[in-house]
């Protein structure tokens, strides 16, 4: 990837206008976009003119109590482990991570089998992706991907000048690959595959993909975002990252908020191409933004897989659980390997989240495909029962 042609001072002054604030994490972000359409009453969170949008929750008094299924969260974590070293790290917080932060690299590059200069970490993997948007879409382009997919990249995307060229997923609710292989043109910067896919909670061929993500690399660099992919069925072995190891021109999202259950302590990473990620660092000073005390959380959660399988087998057990039940009562929803499941709903978005969120179950609703959806997090057992006693008292 070639140099930048920005200033770091000028890509900051031109991110800050664009975007508002990157430093915001991708709650955050949602959250304000929340309350601004809520303050205009907008029906949808976005202006974008795509088959996909988002409905605008209602507004709530901050003391009403929520059962909270709308962020992907895991509701088990981090592990007590992990949490021990939290605390214990916090007594270091004089000191700068960067040991810390190297060890946590070479943990990370052993599990991936590359190298650690082929890993740029980040408060969170999304705040990866919107740096590569901003770094990418500098100078405009286009990016290809699915619709429905997530949004903060193509968001970023949008704000730098760039555009999004969407592809509407097969009727299976996999990529078509094809379809966005052929829609690749002279202005194409990057193509961008959320797998497991949010907001659906699908999953692509990882044959299928691994083959297209190694064919079109070779035209364009291809982002896969693999957040949720050790909730899926097969875990890491449908990951990406040895087209990486093979020296693709790939980039793999992955994150420690989702299994491991961190996303308030914001620590992901990306793995690709050493030139690749310094062209982003150069840009962005990667590594910046996360705490000792997360370093250290996220280096003994790498080392708790029995903690991460238990995590996995009760979200399993809970999804399961909340798909018999719109089976039973007959809710059509597309199949998920995630921590989440989004399902169509015989009413419209906005006056939904206005009922249940009057029961105070908080989840989120989309528009797309002409159809009204919901989509809600996997919590505990007990909560997904309040969310299906919630549902059936709606649509009673």
């Amino acid at each position: 990837m070639k140099s930048p042609n920005l200033s770091r001072r000028e890509w900051l002054k031109k991110g800050t206008l664009s975007l508002g604030a990157l430093a915001l994490v991708p709650h955050d972000i949602w959250s304000s976009n929340v309350s601004i359409a809520q303050k205009e009453n907008r029906t949808f969170l976005y202006s974008a003119n795509n088959y996909f949008n988002e409905f605008t929750p209602p507004l709530l008094k901050e003391e009403t109590p929520l059962t909270i299924l709308r962020a992907n969260e895991n509701p088990y974590g981090p592990p007590p482990k992990s949490a021990a070293a939290f605390q214990k790290e916090v007594f270091s917080g004089n000191r700068y991570s960067w040991k810390t932060l190297t060890n946590l690299k070479e943990k990370i590059a052993k599990n991936e089998g590359i190298n650690p200069d082929q890993i740029l970490m980040g408060p969170g993997s999304s705040d990866l992706l919107e740096k590569v948007a901003m770094v990418f879409f500098q100078k405009g382009g286009n990016v290809i991907s699915a619709d429905p997919s997530y949004m903060s990249l193509i968001m970023v995307t949008k704000s730098m000048g760039g555009t999004w060229k969407s592809f509407k997923l097969l009727e299976d609710s996999q990529h078509d690959l094809d379809t966005m292989e052929a829609g690749i043109d002279e202005n194409t910067k990057l193509v961008y595959i959320c797998n497991p896919n949010n907001p659906t909670g699908s999953i692509t061929d990882a044959k299928k993909l691994k083959d297209f993500c190694s064919r079109v690399s070779e035209k364009v660099p291809v982002f896969v975002d693999e957040a949720y992919i050790e909730l899926s069925k097969n875990g890491i072995k449908d990951s990406m990252n040895s087209l990486v190891a093979e020296g693709k021109n790939v980039i793999v999202a992955r994150t420690f908020s989702k299994i491991h259950g961190m996303a308030g302590l914001r620590i992901g990473y990306v793995i690709g191409k050493k030139e690749t990620l310094d062209t982003i660092s150069e840009i962005t000073r990667g590594g910046m933004g996360i705490t000792g005390p997360s370093i250290a959380a996220a280096t003994t959660s790498l080392e708790n897989t029995g903690f991460l399988d238990m995590c996995k087998a009760k979200i399993t057990d809970a999804r399961e659980y909340t798909m018999s039940y719109l089976d039973e009562n007959n809710f059509s929803y597309l199949p998920s390997e995630t921590n989440f499941i989004i399902f169509e709903i015989p009413m419209e978005g906005k006056k939904f989240l206005k009922e249940i969120y009057g029961k105070n179950v908080a989840v989120r609703a989309f528009k797309f495909w002409d159809k009204n959806w919901c989509r809600v997090s996997i919590g505990t057992m007990d909560e997904m029962k309040t969310f299906t006693s919630a549902i059936s008292e709606i649509f009673a």
